[in-house]
C-alpha cells in the first residue's frame, strides 16, 4: 500500500492527545492518525449495519403480523 504525504493542521490543545495516543498504539503521529480514520471509517459502516439490521428486523416484524391471523387460523384448525 502507497502513503501518500499530506500536511494537516492542528489546534495546539490536541497534539497532546494525539501522542499520547500514537505512544499508547506504539506508533507514529501519522500512524494514530490513520489509525483514527480506519476507526472512524468502521464506526461509519457499524452505524449504517445497525440501521439497515434495524429496518430489516421492523419490516420483518410487520410481515409477521400481517401472517399470524392466518397461521393461527391454520393452526387452530387442525386442532378440531
Amino acid at each position: 500500500m502507497m502513503n501518500a504525504k499530506i500536511a494537516v493542521s492542528l489546534p495546539e490543545q490536541l497534539l497532546p492527545v494525539l501522542d499520547r495516543l500514537a505512544q499508547e498504539w506504539n506508533t507514529t503521529r501519522s500512524g494514530a492518525i490513520a489509525e483514527l480514520l480506519r476507526r472512524a471509517e468502521r464506526e461509519e459502516l457499524d452505524n449504517r449495519l445497525r440501521e439497515g439490521y434495524l429496518a430489516l428486523a421492523e419490516s420483518h416484524k410487520k410481515d409477521a403480523e400481517s401472517f399470524l391471523p392466518a397461521q393461527a387460523e391454520v393452526v387452530l384448525r387442525g386442532r378440531g
